[in-house]
């Protein structure tokens, strides 16, 4: 036997509007609670900024068999890079899109010490050193 009447039920338009307003003022409690706290926000991002960096790197190096050099840089893991050591099995899509720049717009500093790797950010005031949101951030301090 059918029936004319679907036993489906929608939303109403108040529960839609319930919705919206929780949504609404989880959102406002959320970016109320990162732009108090912007300077953490940032230091949380560059952080991120250098697991990303890490992972890719560790990628290239089991591609390639090591890691660029100093002199490669990070631009190796975007471009092709020249010199020693040779990049044989680079992926020609790369590692990366592009590069990122850390929080503050400045570069991420990439140093190669015989196949010991360190990402360094160097924080707010971007010189080395420094203390709290000028201190700098290391991936061996993560």
């Amino acid at each position: 036997m059918t029936s004319n009447h679907s036993d489906q039920r929608g939303f109403t338009l108040i529960e839609i509007l319930v919705v919206i307003v929780i949504l609404s003022i989880l959102g406002g409690l959320a970016a109320q609670t990162l732009l108090s706290r912007p300077d953490a926000a940032r230091v949380q991002a560059a952080q991120t900024d250098l697991r990303t960096l890490s992972a890719a790197l560790d990628v290239y190096r089991l591609d390639n068999y090591r890691y660029p050099s100093s002199d490669q840089g990070l631009e190796a893991l975007v471009e092709q890079p020249s010199g020693a050591p040779e990049a044989r099995n680079w992926n020609p899509s790369g590692y990366l899109k592009k590069l990122p720049m850390d929080p503050w717009g400045a570069a991420y500093l990439y140093e190669n010490r015989d196949g010991r790797i360190e990402l360094i950010s160097l924080g707010a005031d971007g010189v080395e050193g420094g203390e709290g949101n000028d201190a700098d951030i290391r991936l061996s301090d993560l």
